[in-house]
């Protein structure tokens, strides 16, 4: 589950025009020491993702509170060499990453370069890139495996300093189970 920083919904739990709040765009637990909460009641919007390696791809870090180990990691990775980097300054960098005015930023970039966990588009559907496959990405969750395609450039849908993060050895939890 994530956030974007606060409450972009209506009053009857349809989304508003605006789709973030804040700069802070964090991946939490859906499940943390008990709480409970209105799902789009008071407070912010909850989102919902797949794994965390679609929260990536949307631009989301994990979360300080709830996700300290593997915010604390990702913060590693996503630093220069032993200097992580502090909540404040990923979220200025991401939020430079993730957005072109109000549209989703997008780099091209050959396949084949790409870490585990980046997520591109080809043919305008989502793709995950896994070792030497990718795998097509649905709500219901990802599809089967098609060997990683090469000399072939594609739009990415994870921001480069998350890309950055990955190939500095921040591994993003994958959900497969089930997965053909």
């Amino acid at each position: 589950m994530g956030n974007r920083g606060g409450r972009f919904h209506n009053p009857d739990r349809t989304l508003g025009a605006r789709r973030w709040a804040s700069r802070q765009w964090i991946a939490c637990l859906c499940a943390f020491k008990g709480r409970r909460r209105d799902v789009w009641g008071r407070g912010y919007t909850e989102l919902f993702f797949l794994d965390e390696a679609t929260a990536f791809a949307a631009g989301h870090r994990p979360c300080f509170e709830c996700r300290r180990a593997a915010a604390s990691a990702f913060a590693v990775a996503f630093g220069a060499p032993g200097a992580p980097s502090r909540a404040a300054e990923m979220d200025r960098i991401l939020h430079a990453e993730r957005l072109d005015s109000r549209a989703k930023r997008r780099a091209r970039r050959a396949v084949e370069t790409l870490p585990n966990g980046a997520f591109v588009a080809i043919d305008n559907a989502p793709w995950l890139v896994l070792a030497d496959v990718i795998r097509p990405w649905s709500f219901a969750g990802y599809g089967a495996a098609r060997p990683r395609p090469k000399g072939i450039l594609a739009d990415v849908l994870t921001p480069p300093a998350i890309l950055a993060a990955f190939a500095n050895g921040y591994a993003p939890a994958i959900a497969l189970t089930g997965a053909p």
